[in-house]
């Protein structure tokens, strides 16, 4: 696959200790979105001195909004591919070929991880197991051909945690293949709330998506 079709979007906020090694390592076989979400930081500077396409969003608007705003660029400069990443460093990033590689075949390339970082990531999980065979819904690496967004017409509308568009594409029969996927320790804390609140919304967006899409079930 030619590397100008396919492109890694990455949301960010405050990720200055690990943003620049993980866009030089994507560089190498990809082109980079870098959505900065009103970051107080250098996450901007120095994502784009490491390469990136970089998109910077005024407010704080969250994971899901940030993907909104990274796959409408990405629709814009007309990429075949995208595949999300995390910026935290602790996706391997030398997976990023494989599912180049692999989106030449399917048009859904989903991770699972070798493990859950809540209770409730294990909840969902059992959820969308027993009804779609999906392994791992809040993996945050994913990949997409960009015809699923197309078709849809947004990557998120509920506040999925990045799990609405895999969702749609699984429920109109799109071509899926999923890996599990290394995970690497973060070199600093997690973001994503108290673990009480974390899991709240995480349960939260799962029941939003299973309802809305629960025709197609």
């Amino acid at each position: 696959m030619e590397r100008s079709k396919t492109v890694v979007i990455i949301p960010a906020f405050n990720e200055e200790k690990t943003i620049f090694n993980v866009v030089t390592a994507i560089k190498k076989h990809s082109d980079v979105i870098l959505v900065n979400d009103a970051s107080l930081d250098n996450t901007s500077s120095l994502a784009k001195r490491a390469g990136a396409i970089v998109v910077n969003l005024n407010k704080n608007c969250g994971y899901d909004e940030a993907l909104n705003n990274g796959f409408k660029k990405a629709d814009e400069l007309s990429y075949k591919y995208a595949i999300t990443i995390d910026a935290d460093g602790q996706h391997d990033v030398s997976f990023v070929k494989k599912y180049i590689t692999l989106l030449e075949t399917y048009d859904l390339v989903l991770g699972i991880r070798p493990k859950y970082q809540r209770l409730s990531e294990q909840i969902y999980s059992v959820f969308t197991k027993k009804l779609f065979a999906w392994y791992d819904p809040l993996c945050g690496m994913k990949g997409y051909k960009m015809e699923i967004y197309s078709n849809l017409g947004y990557f998120d509308s509920l506040g999925s945690i990045g799990t609405e568009l895999a969702m749609y594409g699984i429920l109109k029969k799109y071509k899926i293949k999923q890996i599990h996927i290394p995970l690497i320790d973060r070199v600093d804390q997690p973001r994503f709330h108290s673990i009480y609140l974390a899991n709240l919304i995480i349960l939260k967006a799962m029941f939003k998506v299973l309802i809305k899409y629960r025709k197609l079930i």
